[in-house]
C-alpha cells in the first residue's frame, strides 16, 4: 500500500488519537521510586516480565535500593534476590558494576543523558532512554519487542532494526507524545497486538493500521475479480 506523505501524517495522527483513548491508563509498569531503582529493574527486565521483575525488586531494593548499597555489596549476597529474573549472573555483575561507577564517577548519582548512562555495564539504548523518560521527564521511544513489532506492524514505522524504528518513529510522532507513545504501544502490544494471533478483529486501532488497510484492500480487490 503506497501512501503519499500527507496520507502517512494523517493516518499516524489518527493512530496515535486511537492509541490515547483505547489505554488512558498507560503509565510505565516497573515499580520505583528513584532513578536508580528504574535502572536496576530495566537491567532486570531483560528477557524477564515486568511483574516478576516487581516482585523481584519488592524483595531487593529495601537491602540494596541505592548505588551504595548495591555498589558494596557482592555477588553471593546479591544473586538470591534476583534469581527469579533470569540471567541472573551476569544481571547481578552488571548491576555491582554499575553501582560501583555511579558511586565513584557520578557521586551516587544516575547520570541523565542517553550516552552517558549507555556506557554503563548492562545499559543499552533501550534502558536508557525507558530511565531518562521515566525518570527524567526526557522525551524518548524506547524501544522493546512489543514496541518493534506493533510500530512496523501498524505502519508507525517501517524498518528492520530497533535503531531505525526508534529513529523513524521519532520521526513520525511529535515529541511532547514520544514518552507517552512509548506506553501507548507496549500496551497494545500486550493486550491486543500480540505477536502470534493478534486481536485484530478487536483492535479499535484497526482503521489506522498499514497491515490491517492492506490485508482489506487485497481481499476487495481479490472479490472484484
Amino acid at each position: 500500500m503506497r501512501e503519499s506523505k500527507r496520507a502517512l501524517q494523517a493516518r499516524i495522527a489518527g493512530a496515535l488519537t486511537a492509541l490515547s483513548a483505547a489505554y488512558p491508563d498507560a503509565a510505565p509498569q516497573l515499580d520505583f521510586t528513584s532513578p536508580f531503582e528504574l535502572l536496576a529493574a530495566t537491567i532486570l527486565s531483560a528477557q524477564c516480565t515486568d511483574k516478576q521483575v516487581n516482585k523481584v525488586t519488592a524483595a531487593l531494593f529495601p537491602l540494596y535500593g541505592t548505588p551504595q548499597k548495591m555498589a558494596a555489596a557482592t555477588q553471593a549476597e546479591l544473586e538470591p534476590y534476583i534469581k527469579g529474573c533470569g540471567l541472573f549472573k551476569t544481571k547481578g555483575k552488571n548491576l555491582i558494576a554499575t553501582a560501583k561507577i555511579l558511586v565513584s564517577e557520578y557521586g551516587g548519582e544516575v547520570p541523565r543523558e542517553r550516552d552517558t548512562l549507555t556506557k554503563l555495564p548492562g545499559v543499552g539504548r533501550k534502558t536508557a532512554n525507558v530511565v531518562i523518560s521515566n525518570a527524567f521527564g526526557t522525551p524518548a521511544i524506547a524501544v522493546d519487542t512489543h514496541v518493534f513489532r506493533v510500530a512496523n506492524r501498524m505502519g508507525l514505522a517501517d524498518a528492520k532494526d530497533v535503531l531505525h524504528t526508534e529513529q523513524q518513529l521519532m520521526q513520525n510522532i511529535p515529541e511532547a507524545q514520544w514518552s507517552i507513545a512509548h506506553h501507548w504501544l507496549i500496551f497494545h502490544g500486550r493486550r491486543v497486538c500480540s505477536a502470534r494471533n493478534p486481536k485484530c478483529e478487536a483492535c479499535t486501532v484497526r482503521a489506522y493500521c498499514k497491515q490491517a488497510l492492506t490485508q482489506a484492500a487485497g481481499k476487495a480487490k481479490s472479490n472484484e475479480g
